[in-house]
């Protein structure tokens, strides 16, 4: 029989119960507090130290530990305790300070702050900004770009457009159609100086143009083939050729649902008796100021950062012949883009960006 000091009595209210049962069942976050749980759900049970400390393999003080903090504090005695540091250096009113005027105000001699610059302005160290700005997220010296369709047709394009690529028609070919257009061959001034161990490529900020070219494509947004002609002149006629060549390549028999943006030579009146004769063209334009819905548009970002951003072409047909390979590459190997969004996501998403950009004051 065990001799020893009578244990004080613990018991636990229904809340307590409740609250310690869900902390127990946590898997990955707060394990520490987690196991406290158990620990005095165990010990509600009537069981003794000891025989608590052999079920979960600790020690019989660490058990009375926790049950003595647990009958002074209760669930607040399961809490870790404030660990021993440093006093704060930084004051409320300080961060409060950095916050508002890294928001609300820039420098007389810049666009944005700095953190030296913001440093000086309120008497802080620089690390002491820099851990205020990563603690609120706030990165100044950063910034991206965005646009907002003003189309007034713009949530009926965006569904039909979206139903293409996420239930695409039976018997028919889904294209994504554009134009790249005044692609420059580019050589520059001096020769370019290769990569070695040690030191990236360099080459001259100055370049020699050698003329333009325009290609236009069509993305077959089923299989990511392309199909892909490049002209010098970027008119009406050049995309009804270029039509010719779309229609030429697709089977017999199946419909085409070509997915292209507003410009002009895509709505002539020569384009518009082109498609009286092909009943089975259907086109689906995008909405204004809304290319990023338009698949060949990627396509055509890889093109620029594979091939053309840093090709050296010395002429036009130069350029057009390092197109005509990478599209030849695409073509065996090709990869197509998955559209993953619904209509009522991308919907959903512009209008709480709408939402905050009008309750953010500008």
């Amino acid at each position: 029989m065990a001799i020893g000091r009578p244990l004080p009595p613990l018991r636990l209210s229904r809340d307590e119960k409740e609250t310690l049962e869900r902390w127990s069942r946590r898997r990955k976050t707060a394990q520490a507090l987690a196991f406290r749980a158990r620990l005095i759900l165990a010990c509600a049970e009537g069981k003794i130290n000891g025989d608590v400390a052999a079920a979960f393999h600790v020690r019989g003080a660490t058990v009375g530990k926790w049950r003595a903090r647990f009958i002074q504090h209760r669930l607040d005695g399961l809490l870790d305790e404030p660990r021993p540091g440093a006093p704060r250096k930084l004051s409320d009113k300080d961060v409060e300070r950095v916050i508002t005027k890294t928001l609300e105000s820039t420098p007389n001699d810049a666009t944005h702050w700095s953190t030296r610059s913001m440093a000086h302005a309120c008497g802080l160290s620089q690390s002491a900004v820099s851990r205020i700005w990563r603690a609120f997220a706030l990165q100044p010296h950063r910034t991206e770009t965005f646009k907002l369709s003003k189309d007034p047709l713009f949530i009926e394009k965006v569904r039909d457009i979206v139903a293409l690529y996420l239930n695409p028609p039976a018997r028919a070919l889904v294209l994504c159609v554009d134009e790249k257009a005044q692609i420059q061959a580019l050589d520059r001034s001096q020769p370019i100086l290769p990569m070695r161990p040690g030191q990236v490529e360099r080459r001259t900020h100055d370049y020699t143009r050698y003329g333009t070219t325009s290609l236009f494509a069509a993305l077959d947004v089923k299989t990511g083939q392309v199909i892909g002609e490049c002209h010098r002149r970027h008119r009406s006629l050049e995309f009804r050729k270029f039509l010719n060549r779309v229609d030429s390549a697709i089977p017999k028999g199946l419909e085409a649902h070509l997915i292209l943006d507003n410009y002009g030579t895509h709505k002539t009146a020569l384009i518009k008796s082109w498609l009286a004769k092909r009943p089975y063209f259907h086109l689906h334009f995008t909405p204004t100021g809304a290319s990023w819905i338009n698949l060949v548009e990627r396509w055509f970002a890889a093109l620029t950062e594979k091939q053309i951003r840093r090709g050296v072409h010395r002429s036009t047909r130069e350029l057009e012949l390092a197109i005509e390979r990478y599209l030849e590459h695409n073509n065996k190997h090709p990869k197509p883009f998955i559209w993953t969004k619904t209509a009522d996501q991308i919907l959903a998403a512009v209008a709480g960006f709408c939402k905050r950009i009008s309750d953010s004051g500008h």
